[in-house]
């Protein structure tokens, strides 16, 4: 039997294509892919403070199709046309997705969604309530939801989800695991390029420079550590501020990289002893980390951030403190800068760990949402 799958995605987006390679692989799988339109590098760099393209081939080996226009009906028109035998959309806050979805529901098209949301964006427990009167009815029509972790599960799950099915969070682990062995040689070299004290512990910081993710929170931490060096990889409209507040705070300790395409990330890793991502709770999930570990880098993350219970085992792949406290921050990167063997040890257990958060088990369960529909 042939399966015949659509999926829309606002846009192509360089964590999304291998999935839909993976898929497209599979010989009893015919799919289509839609795009609602294709960004310039303007619109692409937008939050990134700079205009670019990604560098990794993100439209190839698949059938695809980019809309005529964002917010027109095609993707209604197609639905309604190629007769799906199930159609996979990234979320529910997008216009075009909702053309979608009703699509699907008036041409009784099975529709699953993917999505990361977590119940801690839901604190105040008058919204909790109102939005579960809302969501339930609403989620409860999905064929079935995909969850890329634990807290996405639980989410679908309050919400009443009929179905839920685990399509992982993943980066191209043995492509990150591969360039970050390669730059090891020339770790001295870049540090050095980088102004980095070759004895110092690195502290890398990777994405945008937003509120959210709490940047700042990083600089205060590197500044109470004796040893330690904050890396700054990305850029936004907090570069700045955290400039200023590395001047004051820690002089000399902290180097702003500015933004990298993907496949110079590896590299970035590689000089690194451990990543921190200190955002708040609407960081549903923070693919920066599978990225660190499949690169042989521990991660200290937030506990509000959406990995932390899936990628991070207390002490062995790292460590999380609560959000926000930066005190708790810095205890947490004194302890990589005072045993710099342990870091390595549990940036090895991290690459073990993050390995099962890969494109086949995410694909996989695509799949086994497809199969239990027929």
């Amino acid at each position: 039997m042939t399966y015949r799958l659509g999926i829309l995605a606002t846009h192509p987006i360089q964590y999304y294509a291998p999935l839909y390679r993976a898929l497209a692989a599979q010989s009893d799988i015919d799919l289509r892919v839609y795009f609602g339109y294709r960004p310039t590098p303007e619109q692409q760099g937008v939050g990134f403070g700079v205009p670019f393209t990604w560098d990794t081939d993100l439209t190839g080996g698949y059938e695809h199709v980019v809309l005529s226009d964002f917010n027109a009906p095609d993707i209604a028109r197609e639905i309604g046309a190629r007769r799906f035998d199930a159609f996979l959309v990234h979320g529910w806050n997008a216009r075009t997705y909702w053309q979608a979805i009703r699509a699907c529901w008036a041409t009784r098209t099975p529709v699953l969604v993917r999505g990361d949301s977590q119940l801690s964006d839901d604190r105040a427990i008058a919204k909790r309530a109102l939005k579960r009167l809302v969501y339930r009815p609403f989620i409860g029509r999905f064929a079935a939801c995909l969850a890329v972790g634990t807290r996405s599960e639980e989410y679908f799950r309050y919400y009443g989800a009929r179905r839920i099915f685990l399509s992982p969070h993943f980066v191209d682990n043995a492509a990150f695991a591969a360039g970050a062995a390669r730059a090891r040689g020339e770790r001295a070299a870049r540090r050095a390029a980088w102004n980095i004290p070759s004895d110092s512990m690195v502290a890398l910081y990777v994405g945008k420079l937003i509120d959210k993710k709490r940047p700042l929170d990083v600089i205060d931490a590197v500044a109470r550590v004796p040893g330690a060096h904050a890396v700054f990889v990305g850029d936004g409209p907090l570069r700045r501020d955290a400039e200023r507040a590395a001047s004051e705070q820690a002089p000399g300790r902290v180097t702003f990289a500015g933004f990298r395409n993907q496949s110079a990330m590896p590299e970035a890793y590689a000089l690194a002893d451990v990543l921190v991502l200190p955002s708040d709770r609407r960081e549903t999930w923070g693919l920066a980390v599978n990225e660190a570990m499949a690169s042989g880098i521990p991660a200290i993350v937030s506990d509000a951030v959406g990995c932390a219970p899936d990628l991070i085992v207390p002490n062995v792949t790292g460590m999380t403190y609560p959000a926000g406290d930066r005190e708790a921050l810095a205890a947490a990167v004194a302890v990589f800068a005072a045993d710099r063997r342990k870091a390595a040890e549990m940036g090895s257990a991290a690459c073990r760990h993050v390995a099962s958060y890969s494109v086949d088990g995410a694909a996989n369960g695509v799949r086994l949402a497809i199969e239990a529909l027929a």
